[in-house]
């Protein structure tokens, strides 16, 4: 027969008792500290408040409710009855009217120096270029005297641009488009002219208001062109000159010198012409140069 358990002694055991005093003498604590305790209703409701913005509910304030907090814990306002905002540092700059005009005044002024600038400059370069257009068309006027004085050829300035004009008398003949043998000897002496002289080289062909219908041409449209085509084959001769330079243009009876009322008005009329524009052509150096002394 198995061996029979010691008996257990009678009751609970001794600590539970002093266990059971300890959290009795706990609970009248906190029941004592909850009875002197007092709610502060207002705070309740901010803490109220903020827990419900804190999980995404939101509430409008109406106008009446004078907010003296956004939470319990002290952050923009203090938590007594009387609100005491907290001091924010702020910097702000700040002109006055006086001072805004001073600026806006010097502010004006150095657009208006810079302007001014800007036109000096400008008025110097237009100077710079005429000159060079009035020396080169000097130039050019000692090398074709003979032809200019038998009326072949005319010479004139107009602004930045040289105007070469190849009257119709001496060569071409009437409603051909082919230099007369005689003139290939000028245009070795113009096409060295337009080689020395920079810019952009228009030659634009002009014809009277006599319609012309041939094999060849079919209007003055067609003559006016393989004109300016054929003097642009004449000065291309000469390999000084950049083909990138030249332009071809017929013009046919649209830009008259004079009216196309006289026969000798209209052997004005019928010419091409040598356009060498100046004013791209300045190079870099030379506005360097202008613009240290106005400097």
């Amino acid at each position: 027969m198995a061996e029979e358990c010691p008996k257990c002694d009678a009751g609970l055991p001794a600590w539970l008792a002093t266990f059971a005093d300890l959290m009795s003498l706990l609970m009248c604590f906190f029941v004592l500290l909850l009875s002197f305790a007092e709610i502060d209703a207002i705070r309740f409701k901010k803490m109220a408040e903020s827990m419900k913005d804190a999980f995404g509910v939101q509430r409008e304030i109406p106008v009446m409710d004078v907010v003296k907090g956004v939470s319990v814990i002290k952050q923009e306002f203090s938590p007594s009855v009387t609100p005491d905002p907290t001091v924010v540092n702020e910097i702000r700059q700040r002109s006055t009217d006086a001072e805004q005009k001073d600026l806006d005044i010097q502010d004006g002024k150095k657009e208006q120096e810079a302007t001014e600038v800007d036109e000096a400059m400008m008025d110097a370069v237009a100077q710079k270029i005429q000159q060079e257009v009035e020396q080169d068309a000097e130039a050019l006027k000692k090398e074709l005297q003979q032809e200019i004085d038998e009326g072949l050829v005319s010479i004139e300035t107009e602004e930045a641009k040289i105007i070469v004009r190849i009257q119709e008398k001496g060569s071409f003949a009437s409603g051909s488009a082919s230099l007369d043998a005689g003139f290939l000897a000028v245009m070795d002496r113009i096409s060295d002219a337009v080689a020395r002289s920079p810019g952009r080289v228009i030659v634009a062909g002009h014809t009277d208001n006599v319609p012309i219908s041939t094999a060849r041409f079919r209007s003055n449209w067609e003559l006016s062109s393989a004109r300016a085509v054929t003097v642009v084959h004449g000065l291309l001769k000469n390999p000084q000159i950049d083909p990138g330079r030249v332009m071809v243009e017929g013009h046919a009876d649209s830009n008259p010198l004079v009216p196309n009322d006289t026969a000798e008005n209209r052997a004005i009329n019928r010419r091409v012409e040598l356009i060498l524009e100046r004013g791209d052509d300045i190079d870099q150096g030379d506005m360097l140069l202008i613009d240290d002394k106005q400097g």
